[in-house]
C-alpha cells in the first residue's frame, strides 16, 4: 500500500515554511533559549497582546499572570528535573527545548499535520542528541531528557509514545514505533525503589514496535524484528524475529529470512542488561533524601 501525496495550499505553506525557518535560525543563533522559546508559544497561543500589556504594567490577574509566566519555560520545572544524576548543563537547554515541544502540542496547530510533523522534525535536531533526516514525529510524544536520544533517518513515532533516555536510547534508521508504547532506559530496584540503574536501549534499523508495547531498559530491537501489540519485551529481540506476549517470546521468524535468522530455544529472549549499563555517579554536595521515607529494612 502506498499513501497518497498531500500538500499544503501555497498560502499557508509559504506561511509554514517562514515560520519553521525562523524558529529554526533563532535556535541556531546565540539568542538565549528561554526567550525563544517563550516569544514562540505566546503567539502560538494568541496571547500576545495580553503579553504587552503585562510587560507594560498593566494589571492582570494571577490566573492570567501564572499562564503568561509559563510561557517560559525557566518559570517551569518538569519531572526529570529532580532526577539526582542528571547532567545539569546538558539538561538545561534540553528542558527548553522539551517544555516548546510539549506546549506546542497543546495547541490546535499540532492537529495539521503536514505542519506539526516538519516543526517536531526541525525540533529534533535541536533537541536529540542525532536526529536523522525525514522523521515523522507525531502528537504526545514524551521525552525524559532528549539530549540522551539518538535517531535515525525516516524513523517515525506515532501519538504518545514514552521515550525514556535517563541512560541513553538509540533508534536505528527506518525503524517504526507505534502508538501508546513506551521505550525505558532506566530501572529502578526491587527492595529500594529510590535506586536507579541506567542503561542503553536500542530500536535498530527497520524494526517494528507495535501499539501499546513496552520495552525494558538495556533491551535491544534487532533489524528488521516486530515487537506485537501490548507486548512486554524483557530481553533482546534477534533480527528478523517477530516476538509477542507478556514476556515477549519469539513465535515466529519474518518469511523469507529465515536463513539468516538465528534460532532460538523455546522462543526465550536473552537478558543481556547488565552489558549495556551505564554507571554514574553522583555529585558529593548532593543533598539527599528518602522521598518516600519507607523503613525498608525486612523483619527478623
Amino acid at each position: 500500500m502506498t499513501k497518497r501525496h498531500v500538500s499544503l495550499p501555497d498560502g499557508a505553506e509559504a506561511g509554514v515554511r517562514g515560520f519553521i525557518d525562523e524558529v529554526d535560525d533563532r535556535l541556531s543563533s546565540d539568542e538565549d533559549t528561554c526567550e525563544v522559546v517563550r516569544d514562540v508559544l505566546v503567539d502560538l497561543h494568541g496571547d500576545r497582546e495580553a503579553w504587552e500589556a503585562w510587560q507594560d504594567g498593566e494589571s492582570v490577574s494571577r490566573a492570567e499572570r501564572v499562564r503568561l509566566q509559563g510561557y517560559d519555560p525557566c518559570n517551569a520545572t518538569l519531572e526529570s528535573e529532580y532526577y539526582a544524576e542528571k547532567d545539569e548543563a546538558k539538561f538545561q537547554r534540553s528542558k527548553h527545548l522539551q517544555w516548546l515541544w510539549r506546549q506546542f502540542d497543546a495547541t490546535p496547530m499540532a492537529d495539521n499535520v503536514e505542519f506539526a510533523l516538519r516543526f517536531r522534525q526541525m525540533l529534533g535536531k535541536h533537541l536529540f542528541a542525532e536526529c536523522g533526516d525525514d522523521c515523522r514525529f507525531f502528537k504526545g510524544i514524551s521525552v525524559t531528557y532528549g539530549h540522551n536520544i539518538e535517531v535515525g533517518d525516516n524513523v517515525v513515532i506515532h501519538d504518545d509514545v514514552h521515550l525514556d533516555d535517563r541512560g541513553k536510547l538509540t533508534i536505528g534508521d527506518r525503524a517504526s514505533i507505534s502508538d501508546g508504547v513506551h521505550l525505558y532506559s532506566h530501572d529502578h530496584d526491587l527492595v529500594d525503589q529510590t535506586e536507579v540503574r541506567n542503561f542503553h536501549t536500542i530500536v535498530a534499523d527497520d524494526a517494528r514496535v507495535t501499539y501499546d508495547a513496552m520495552v525494558r531498559a538495556g533491551c535491544r530491537i534487532g533489524e528488521n524484528s516486530i515487537v506485537g501489540a501490548r507486548s512486554v519485551v524483557q530481553g533482546d529481540v534477534p533480527d528478523h524475529h517477530v516476538v509477542v506476549g507478556s514476556p515477549a517470546r519469539s513465535v515466529r521468524v519474518k518469511p523469507g529470512w529465515e536463513v539468516v535468522a538465528d534460532e532460538l530455544e523455546d522462543g526465550r529472549l536473552p537478558d543481556n542488561q547488565d552489558e549495556r549499563e551505564i554507571a554514574y555517579e553522583l555529585p558529593d554536595d548532593l543533598d539527599r533524601f528518602d522521598e518516600f521515607q519507607r523503613n525498608l529494612r525486612p523483619p527478623k
